[in-house]
Order: C-alpha cells, then structure tokens, then sequence
C-alpha cells in the first residue's frame, strides 16, 4: 500500500491580525516616550500596519485574511486618524466606546467574539493576536479548541511585564516587538505655540467681511457663468468646521492641528458636506475648494486661539 507523503505539499497557512490599539499605543507610548495618554503623541498608523503586515508575512507562509484594528472612540464616531485607518486595503476597523474618563468599554468583548468566530468558522488556521489582557485567555482556549495556532505579540516593556503570564501561558508563540521596532511609528505632539498679541486672530480677521461687500465684477453687457461667492463658500467652511466640533469632539478635530493640509479621507469629507449645504457642486472651482479649507481653518484655529492659516492641498 502507498503511503502518502504530505511533507512535499505542505498546506499553506491563511492567518488574520487582531491588534488591540489600546494596548499597543500605551505600551509603545511608555517604552519609547514615557507618555501615560495617547494625547502627548502622534503615531504613523498607516505605516505601522504596514510594519506590522511584513512582520507577519515574514513569520507566517500564508495568505493574510485582514489585520483587525481594534479602538475605541467617543459615542463610537471615528477620529481623524481612525477614518483614514479604515480606507487601507485589507484593514478594518472596529471600535469600541470611550467614556468621559477615557476608558475603552467594549473593545475586549469585540476581539473575543471575533477571535471565537474566526476559528468556528475555519476562516484561519493562524492568528496573530496583540494583547496584553487576560480577558483574552477565554477565546484564546476556545480558538485553540477549533484547531486555531494563536502567536501572541507584545510590546517590550521599560521594566517587568505588561502582559498577562496566564495569556502568555496559554498562546502558541510569543514574540515582543522591539522598541527600535516600533520607534519610527512615534512621535511626541507638537505643542500648540501661542500667538503673539500683535499677530490679529481669526475673529479680528473676519470680523468685518461680510458677503456682500465682496462681489464679482462683470463688464457691462457681457453675460458669464460666474461660480460662487468666496464668503459664502467660506462661510460654509466655517459652519462645518463647527457642526464637526459639536458631534465629533473638539480632541478629534485637534488632531487636525497644525494644520493646514488635511488627510484626504476629512478633505473629500469636508467637499461633501460643503456642496450638500450649497446645493451644487464646487468640483468645476478648484479656487473654491481653497476658499473651502480656508473657511474651515479659520474656524478651527478660532477654536484653539491659534493663528490664521492658508490652507494647503
């Protein structure tokens, strides 16, 4: 009788990242800044994905599923960051709630769920899971149960351990991203520079311009398509800028700081917004997309009593 030989075809790992950011930023944020609140840093998440993604690559021969990328945001309305995080290909983002004293509620249960069914489903024969809790350890059993390798990732600690011993315990391999590993990706927050009392603020900027005092000139007789009026596209631009700091946050919309170039996901976001309130199109006035993000500036620079800016794109 043959006997089959299955070392010549092995069978090719299909694997997902389930990456608890929460953890990763603290952890990251104390080990390489000494930092205790995600506000005293800025992070480079798309290109720590893709550091993340080729790590993975190099230690698991597979296909990747998806990185799962786990947060948690105020009444669950994504950030600035959060929202140009879920446009990357083959990254989805779920989100938990923040509360008002800045605790994730929910962010566990959703990895626990999606870790049990990933595996009940077959959807993987590997997962990289970046935790440190060990509310974990449940669904790590249960994933393990279904024939599910789970490779637990931390971050290097400045003294100790930030990750539970029973997690670590129970997972399949165990690997500690370097600090140097993770360096590039972190960066302390600017801080806000606070205007000279000679340098005239955005209310003192706007204060006298009012739509009619600006008007387009035509030539006697000639007939033109003229576009819209730079204070009313402008004047949109500070309306939006505003309903954003009421239903997003005023933290989110700090994000944006210093500004003046926005990501392309909050620019196309502001377009959108700005021709539903015009009731037309802007896309044929590429002046009044200027006029737009400088509308938008001023608000948000009135906001945080920072100086007028020029909008850049």
């Amino acid at each position: 009788m043959a006997i089959l030989d299955l070392t010549s075809h092995p069978v090719a790992a299909k694997y997902a990242v389930l990456v608890d950011v929460g953890y990763l930023y603290a952890a990251a944020g104390e080990v390489l800044l000494g930092a205790k609140e995600r506000k005293e840093y800025r992070v480079a998440a798309d290109e720590l994905i893709q550091a993340l993604q080729k790590h993975a690559e190099a230690r698991i021969h597979g296909e990747l599923l998806r990185i799962y990328w786990y947060d948690a945001a105020r009444d669950r309305v994504p950030t600035v960051d959060q929202r140009v995080i879920a446009q990357l290909p083959w990254v989805k983002v779920r989100l938990g709630n923040l509360n008002a004293r800045g605790q994730q509620k929910g962010v566990d249960a959703q990895i626990r769920s999606d870790l049990e069914a990933l595996a009940r489903h077959h959807a993987v024969s590997d997962t990289i899971l970046l935790a440190g809790d060990e509310d974990m350890v449940p669904a790590v059993e249960a994933a393990q149960a279904y024939g599910v390798r789970i490779h637990l990732w931390g971050v290097e600690p400045p003294y100790g351990t930030n990750q539970a011993e029973r997690l670590v315990w129970e997972s399949d391999t165990v690997e500690i991203l370097s600090a140097d590993f993770l360096r590039d990706f972190f960066s302390r927050a600017p801080q806000p520079v606070p205007v000279p009392p000679a340098t005239p603020s955005p209310a003192q900027v706007f204060a006298g311009r009012t739509p009619a005092a600006i008007k387009p000139k035509v030539p006697a007789g000639q007939v033109t398509k003229l576009g819209p009026s730079r204070p009313r596209v402008e004047e949109v631009g500070e309306h939006v800028a505003q309903k954003w700091i009421l239903t997003r946050g005023r933290d989110n919309i700090r994000d944006l700081l210093p500004g003046p170039i926005l990501p392309t996901v909050i620019d196309t976001e502001l377009l959108i917004e700005a021709e539903k309130e015009l009731g037309h199109s802007l896309r044929p006035f590429p002046e009044a997309r200027v006029w737009l993000r400088d509308g938008f500036w001023a608000r948000v620079y009135r906001e945080f009593d920072l100086g007028v800016g020029i909008s850049s794109k």
